[in-house]
């Protein structure tokens, strides 16, 4: 059983990218890859209405090749068709291209985490595979989180650790919390648990 471990974000700004499929889910991850600023190319035999063609470097009508993964730095496979998944995965592993295989776990090398956006913050939340609907659920409560006062504290805050920086220290050795905690409290401390009497 595969292990998704070590969380991560990309920086996919002009990085080629493979996505195998072209219905709504392979549109979905089409979609999400465009605005990080990847360079996707789309391999399928048809392409849906849900793919917006003008935001993608390449369509190549037809059925995948092993030789589509060349070039590739990661490969995104969602066709609904285990075993034309699994076959993309095995050519991208073999290629020593990193690869996510819609809803099997067993042949990615990366899973995609349930996100929650505002400004420049994500909330990235995973259950390693086991319950993309548990981790959509957990993404849309960490979400309320998100307000615009913490969008905005975010925001303050890289403007005061840029002045830090700038002075030649270290923004390790600051105490954020007087900023912090106005807009965000701290969860209150855990309760002691019961105690006993008894001699």
């Amino acid at each position: 059983m595969r292990s998704f471990d070590y969380p991560v974000y990309l920086d996919l700004r002009d990085v080629p990218v493979l996505v195998v499929g072209a219905g709504p889910v392979a549109a979905r991850k089409v979609a999400g890859l465009v605005a990080a600023g990847a360079r996707v190319t789309v391999v399928a035999p048809e392409v849906s209405a849900a793919l917006d063609r003008s935001r993608v470097a390449e369509v190549r009508e037809r059925p995948f090749e092993p030789a589509d993964v060349e070039g590739m730095r990661l490969v995104l496979t969602a066709t609904g068709v285990r075993e034309v998944d699994a076959a993309v995965a095995a050519a991208a592993t073999a290629a020593g291209v990193w690869v996510n295989a819609a809803d099997q776990p067993e042949d990615c090398s990366f899973i995609l985490p349930a996100i929650a956006r505002n400004g420049p913050l994500a909330i990235a939340v995973s259950t390693g595979g086991a319950s993309p609907a548990l981790a959509r659920r957990l993404r849309d409560r960490a979400a309320e989180l998100l307000t615009d006062d913490v969008v905005a504290l975010a925001l303050e805050l890289q403007r005061r650790r840029a002045a830090v920086r700038a002075a030649g220290t270290s923004t390790e050795d600051v105490d954020w919390s007087p900023v912090i905690d106005p807009v965000l409290p701290p969860p209150p401390a855990p309760s002691p648990g019961p105690t006993s009497d008894a001699s």
